[in-house]
């Protein structure tokens, strides 16, 4: 693997603005990065479809599955003052809102900066410095004094996506990857990687890879993808949050330096126990470290993917600390993990191994 190479993809793909439903930036990305490796489409939600140079059309297919969408805001109305009222897209919690820098897109498709405020200090009663504003109380600041304003000179539409202003960093020292939207940029840049290592290759499957849309708002993208492909099998890639930092040590599922974690069980998922095993055992073999685990909520594509015909699914994830949040820690190491387990098993199916799931 190039480092160099991975780590500029990793960072164009944390740095572009794409919240669920405006994922044109990391489509435009992710479809540039994987061209060389196969015939690549685009649809109407900004789905995008590779399929390998390699491929027969006469195999099982492995359908490879990341999300390009991130977290975000919009847009919803604009004050008088100018202040911009705004309601998140995805899953936000309200202590992790106030305070950030943000991009705004105008109607010329500039991302202009702005801040998330809400009522300054000096201003609140006594109670009210106690309590977490909520969401509808808070307000985007772009620098206008009306309404005027922000829509003549700034150009704000209602409806225009928000995104945090936070640029990627690679810590060279600590191997460290800081940045936004790791979930799921770093799945996105997973599956690239998957691909650009398995070119060349002959395999005993037919792979397409799906780079999903709207995942963060219900998995919608993956809902029309799984249906064009119509796969045996399916790797789906997540950039799931880390519990490294808040559960104990016996319960800690999802640590960083610890590889990808592969879940058995979520609130949206129970994975093929016989493909789990499988791939597992693999990176057993391999000296590939792994982690899994057994969740109470979450979700994500594999769910969709999985309902449909039935196909085995696995989710292979790379721990992200502080995932839904405007800033993200990830192991560089974690990231060379789950490419090297996937181009593993790639190599390794065949028609006679996915029947046996």
């Amino acid at each position: 693997m190039d480092k160099e190479n991975a780590l500029q993809l990793i960072q164009r793909l944390s740095n572009a603005n794409g919240i669920s439903g405006f994922e044109d930036e990391v489509t435009a990305i992710f479809s540039e990065a994987i061209r060389p490796y196969g015939k690549v489409i685009e649809d109407h939600m900004r789905n995008v479809y590779v399929k390998r140079n390699e491929n027969t059309g006469n195999q099982l297919v492995v359908q490879l599955d990341a999300h390009s969408d991130e977290v975000g805001f919009m847009v919803q109305a604009i004050k008088p003052n100018g202040m911009l009222r705004f309601v998140t897209v995805g899953g936000w919690v309200r202590a992790n809102i106030p305070a950030h820098k943000v991009r705004v897109r105008n109607r010329d498709g500039k991302y202009i900066p702005g801040i998330i405020a809400s009522t300054p200090p000096h201003f609140m009663t006594a109670e009210e410095k106690k309590r977490l504003p909520e969401i509808a109380d808070m307000m985007i600041d772009i620098g206008a004094t009306s309404a005027e304003e922000a829509v003549q000179e700034f150009k704000i539409e209602v409806g225009a996506p928000v995104v945090p202003d936070v640029d990627f960093t690679f810590l060279a020292e600590k191997n460290l990857l800081l940045g936004k939207a790791f979930d799921n940029r770093i799945g996105t840049a997973v599956m690239a990687e998957v691909l650009h290592e398995l070119a060349g290759t002959d395999l005993n499957v037919d792979v397409v890879g799906t780079l999903s849309a709207q995942e963060e708002v219900g998995e919608r993208g993956a809902q029309v993808a799984v249906k064009k492909v119509g796969p045996d099998l399916s790797i789906v890639f997540e950039g799931a949050p880390a519990d490294d930092t808040v559960m104990p040590d016996y319960m800690i599922q999802t640590g960083i330096r610890r590889g990808p974690m592969l879940r058995h069980f979520d609130s949206t998922i129970i994975v093929n126990p016989r493909f789990q095993k499988y791939c597992l055992d693999i990176a057993e073999a391999r000296g590939i470290p792994t982690q899994r685990s057994v969740r109470s909520g979450g979700g994500n594509d594999g769910a969709v993917i999985n309902l449909y015909q039935g196909a085995p699914t696995v989710v292979i994830s790379v721990p992200v600390r502080f995932a839904h949040t405007a800033y993200c820690f990830v192991a560089y190491e974690d990231f060379v993990s789950a490419v090297n387990l996937t181009v593993e098993i790639l190599k390794s199916l065949d028609a006679e191994k996915i029947g046996s799931f």
